[in-house]
């Protein structure tokens, strides 16, 4: 998958298995409040029709807080 500025482009889940490491099963989990790997910031879907996509530029956000969440840890007291 190219790399774009475009603010809209949209991508499958496949592209997002790609970007993020995931597997099918851990997205979805991730997007259910129910799961315990529930995650409130994962980026959420867009349908189209029977379409699943998924903006880029809020899946590149959420890679781009979990890089700093790691490189800024915060402290526990």
């Amino acid at each position: 998958m190219a790399s774009t500025t475009d603010p809209f482009k949209m991508i499958t889940r496949i592209d997002l298995e790609e970007l993020t490491g995931l597997s099918r099963s851990t997205i979805y989990d991730r997007m259910n409040s129910k799961s315990k790997r529930y995650d409130p910031d994962f980026p959420k879907p867009v349908k189209f029709g029977h379409l699943t996509r998924w903006r880029l530029s809020e899946v590149q956000a959420w890679i781009q807080s979990k890089i700093e969440a790691r490189n800024h840890p915060q402290k526990t007291a």
